[in-house]
């Protein structure tokens, strides 16, 4: 595992399952929404974007934490591990709720309120997008795929397989 991408629905805990990897594997983190976004809510040009993302690549080791439908074929074909966090839509909702408020290290900025578009995005993702993440995990099922349908799930995979950490 030195090459690690990490999806999921917004608010299903992406940024937390990181940051908890990182810890107990000390692999450098990084954040699709920081290479992204600028922290007055503005977003880099498409082609920096892609330039960024591109230098994290080139390296030998990473975690790279963030859905981006438009990049995660590029960011899968590299990578050797790939963590599906697949939680119900209700777990991501609540998850949003929660770090409402929050100044969080995956975001440049605290998002104070609610977003309607983004509400409806998360409650679109287990139709609309969820399909062609499983076409991709299925298009490079060479890769070590874990497919986390619960936190739960989760910790005891991070438990059980970095238990001195």
């Amino acid at each position: 595992m030195k090459r690690v991408i990490i999806i999921g629905c917004p608010g299903s805990g992406k940024s937390t399952f990181a940051r908890e990897l990182h810890a107990r594997t000390n692999l450098p983190l990084y954040y699709l929404d920081m290479l992204y976004w600028n922290a007055d809510r503005t977003t880099v040009p498409k082609e920096e974007f892609r330039r960024r993302l591109g230098e994290v690549l080139e390296k030998d080791s990473w975690i790279i934490d963030g859905n981006y439908g438009s990049t995660m074929e590029m960011r899968m074909a590299v990578c050797d591990t790939v963590f599906f966090l697949d939680y119900p839509t209700e777990v991501c909702l609540a998850g949003i709720e929660a770090r409402r408020g929050k100044v969080r290290p995956d975001m440049p900025w605290v998002e104070n309120e609610e977003d309607a578009e983004f509400l409806e995005f998360i409650r679109q993702f287990q139709e609309q997008k969820r399909p062609q993440v499983y076409a991709l995990l299925e298009q490079y099922r060479g890769k070590d795929i874990h497919v986390f349908h619960d936190r739960a799930e989760a910790d005891i995979f991070l438990r059980q397989t970095f238990p001195d950490s």
